[in-house]
């Protein structure tokens, strides 16, 4: 399977919005085997998911709790976005990491939630340029999917984005996605045997019509999670047609 995600991140209005949807709603064309989803701030989750109505474009939240209800001032539970109707939900993102904190002791948490209001995380993972360049880089990664050792097999897309490539129009070049996809799909094996086979490793970090139709056809590469592109209808339709 191929999924292409917006993250539309701290980005857009309710005017914004409505166009974009719109778009979708005349111009997407669902194929079998490719998946399309939009991760929008969470005050218009249930905004989105009613405008998109049955044009087959998945609704994922950029975040959320592990408990299932409580005291948690400003967060929100797995069973409220099930409850609107979310498909999926973002974890592990790296400004959730580097930004607020996020550990990867929550993340196990936030897996399992995940999977038992049946919506499909998403995990995150990606490494610095201090990282990479002081030759971390495998060994964050891997710290980083560790977390699937603790959730077990289920229902899981990975997405891979290195952290110096988000939102600096510089993009990892062809054999660096290859490099670390065939790591990724490797690990995945190891640690949930054949099931880590099936699963779905997104691209992420500056994607863009003009580079993602190279990226697509690199091994291991089943999608994007793109930011600042997929905050136009055209590009983020465009990037969908390309995986298709």
């Amino acid at each position: 399977m191929r999924i292409i995600i917006a993250n539309w991140k701290m980005n857009l209005l309710s005017k914004d919005i409505d166009g974009f949807c719109a778009a979708c709603v005349a111009e997407y064309k669902a194929k079998p085997g490719v998946e399309a989803g939009i991760a929008p701030p969470s005050i218009y989750l249930k905004d989105v998911k009613t405008k998109l109505g049955n044009c087959g474009v998945k609704v994922f939240a950029q975040n959320a709790y592990f408990e299932a209800k409580g005291a948690f001032t400003g967060e929100i539970a797995m069973a409220q976005l099930k409850d609107i109707g979310c498909d999926g939900v973002l974890l592990g993102h790296s400004e959730r990491r580097h930004i607020f904190g996020e550990t990867n002791a929550a993340l196990v948490k936030k897996v399992k939630a995940a999977r038992e209001h049946d919506l499909l995380p998403v995990l995150c993972i990606g490494e610095t340029l201090a990282e990479r360049d002081g030759g971390k880089m495998f060994e964050v990664l891997r710290e980083q999917l560790a977390v699937l050792k603790e959730t077990g097999p289920g229902a899981l897309v990975v997405a891979y984005e290195p952290v110096w490539a988000i939102g600096t129009g510089r993009v990892a070049t062809v054999e660096q996605v290859r490099e670390v996809h065939a790591f990724v799909a490797e690990e995945l094996k190891r640690l949930l045997g054949e099931a880590g086979a099936e699963v779905p490793i997104q691209y992420g970090g500056s994607v863009t019509p003009d580079n993602f139709s190279e990226l697509i056809q690199v091994p291991h590469v089943s999608g994007g999670l793109v930011g600042g592109a997929a905050l136009d209808p055209a590009k983020f339709l465009k990037l969908v047609q390309q995986a298709q």
